[in-house]
């Protein structure tokens, strides 16, 4: 009986252990972002304030209606999704890589902290700002439509933090790998923005000739655009649940490729 009290209290302590490591995680990475809000925060919502203005208003008004809906009410899902992956994709890039950069990341290697709790950390921090962003752009976008349609507020709520946590996790290999910080750059500026550009934001792809609608469904951010398009305004060049597929594989993909590098000390060790 003493044996089994004795397994039982190492498990609670070792559960609450697990529990503190990642809450303090999370809890310094909401640190470091609000606290240089400025450079966080504030940028989002400025730049697609310009998008509302330059593709919305200026341009909309003579693009006129996308897929039976005002142009300007067309753009909102892929703007605010356009937001949240890029801000979850560059906190997470930039924290990790910062703690590998000041050595802090070695402490949490040799503490008795499961590498998945470290993963889920930093990914948790990615998704806190990317949510936190995308409803900042929400909000911002009330200031240029006149309502906000929501067909499916499940597929809305679970495509973006899905998409969130993919490219929070994404950011982390990227961080694993990146030797500098010029490293932690040429992702998002050659990869993720022409990605995202393409991802059917502005446009949809059934205005492309047939050959380049193809080409387009290669590009992973044209299904997380169009299914969180659907949530709002029940219209989707993808199929739902083929995105949703999609999604979930790269997520299982990115999470083992990220556990198996963190165990081998990719990027960690000299």
């Amino acid at each position: 009986m003493s044996d089994q009290k004795l397994t039982t209290a190492t498990l609670v302590t070792a559960q609450t252990s697990i529990w503190t490591a990642f809450v303090t995680i999370i809890r310094k990475e909401i640190t470091r972002f609000m606290r240089i809000w400025v450079q966080t925060i504030l940028p989002p919502a400025i730049t697609m304030s310009l998008y509302f203005v330059i593709f919305g208003n200026l341009i909309g008004s003579r693009v006129g209606q996308m897929d039976g809906f005002d142009y300007m009410q067309y753009i909102v899902p892929g703007l605010i999704m356009m937001s949240v992956i890029t801000n979850s994709y560059s906190n997470v890039v930039s924290s990790f890589f910062s703690a590998k950069y000041q050595r802090s990341i070695e402490e949490m290697m040799v503490a008795p902290v499961p590498n998945w709790v470290i993963l889920s950390g930093f990914v948790g921090g990615g998704v806190l700002r990317g949510l936190l962003t995308g409803t900042i752009v929400t909000l911002v976008s009330l200031f240029f439509v006149d309502t906000i349609h929501i067909h499916n507020i499940g597929v809305v709520i679970s495509v973006v933090f899905l998409t969130s946590v993919l490219f929070a996790m994404a950011g982390f290999l990227n961080a694993l790998f990146a030797k500098s910080f010029d490293d932690i750059s040429i992702i998002p500026t050659f990869v993720l923005t022409p990605l995202t550009y393409l991802g059917g934001v502005f446009y949809s792809i059934q205005l492309l000739p047939e050959l380049w609608q193809n080409v387009s469904k290669a590009n992973p951010i044209i299904y997380m655009v169009n299914a969180f398009r659907y949530g709002f305004l029940g219209k989707s060049d993808i199929s739902v649940e083929v995105a949703f597929g999609l999604i979930l594989v790269f997520i299982v993909i990115l999470a083992a490729t990220c556990l198996y590098l963190l165990g081998k000390g990719k990027g960690l060790r000299s």
